[in-house]
């Protein structure tokens, strides 16, 4: 039977333990990530548990200091996806102007000519 001294030791260990876990949960990446599918935003790589410390999450505006409850300041992105974000900010930053490339929407329509070959069918 332990004694009332090495209890009282568990006890803190215990409630610092609880402590830490409730302070992690209410850190960005906690959050984003119940908010938000585990898959990259970039690379559409999905995650599981066992490689989810591969699973970052980027601030939108690069201001760390800036996440809304909301979590409209962030991504999740793979390291690999992440590193190159930040490359492509850092270059852009030493080359004059900083500003986000704008991705073209896509155009292809794979559904197109569905129409004309359901009627061909009966």
């Amino acid at each position: 039977m332990p004694s009332d001294r090495s209890s009282d030791k568990l006890d803190q260990i215990v409630l610092k333990a609880r402590r830490d876990a409730a302070e992690r949960e209410r850190g960005y990446r906690e959050r984003a990530l119940k908010m938000y599918p585990w898959v990259c935003g970039r690379c559409g790589r999905e995650f599981t548990h066992a490689n989810l410390r591969e699973l970052t999450v980027h601030h939108r505006d690069h201001n760390h200091d800036n996440n809304p409850e909301d979590g409209s300041n962030w991504e999740l992105l793979c390291l690999y996806c992440h590193d190159n974000e930040h490359s492509r900010y850092t270059d852009a930053q030493y080359g004059g102007s900083v500003r986000e490339e704008k991705q073209a929407a896509a155009t292809h329509n794979p559904f197109a000519g569905l129409a004309d070959l359901l009627k061909d069918r009966k």
